[in-house]
């Protein structure tokens, strides 16, 4: 997906400027103008940011003008977005979903990838499973290594963090409320 050309798109359907949308959203004019030559990759919470300025949720963003689908209720390997980057890719399911109320991802590490810095969030439960490989969970500062088969389930707003530990490719799939994107 060629996110600075969604984004030019969407800034453009808005009648917006990058200016003014740098305005609204806090970020730069510059950052603006880079993401969309796709000279800069922006995180998932930068473009949440500058979609905050639009307004419009990153779901919506990614199924922007996407044709209809045939089957309402099913959500295609080729139709999930990726919202990853460096290793980590994270596939949404149903982003299309009007006014969803769960986040639902397939989270594909690949040896080495981690989610970055711990995450926090204002509200909300996190759960998930390891399907393959062997992921170091990081909870509050408390470390466990997760195998095959193993689960979790945390509140949102303990700093929490992945990794993939082991030499293959390692899956979570996991789930959380409320959509934060």
């Amino acid at each position: 997906m060629d996110t600075g050309a969604r984004l030019k798109l969407v800034r453009e359907r808005h009648q917006l400027s990058q200016r003014e949308l740098a305005r609204r959203s806090g970020v730069t004019n510059a950052t603006i103008s880079l993401i969309e030559q796709n000279r800069v990759s922006p995180s998932v919470s930068s473009l949440k940011k500058l979609l905050e300025g639009i307004p419009m949720s990153l779901a919506d963003f990614f199924s922007f003008d996407a044709p209809p689908q045939q089957e309402p209720y099913v959500f295609r390997a080729g139709e999930q977005p990726d919202l990853g980057r460096n290793g980590l890719r994270l596939l949404l399911v149903g982003a299309p979903v009007p006014g969803r109320q769960m986040r639902f991802l397939r989270e594909v590490y690949a040896p080495g990838a981690g989610s970055g810095e711990p995450i926090v969030h204002s509200e909300g439960e996190e759960c998930g499973l390891v399907t393959r490989g062997v992921i170091e969970m990081t909870v509050d500062g408390a470390v466990s290594v997760l195998h095959p088969g193993d689960g979790y389930y945390i509140p949102t707003t303990l700093p929490h963090s992945f990794r993939n530990i082991g030499a293959d490719e390692a899956e979570i799939i996991s789930a959380n409320t409320p959509a934060n994107f």
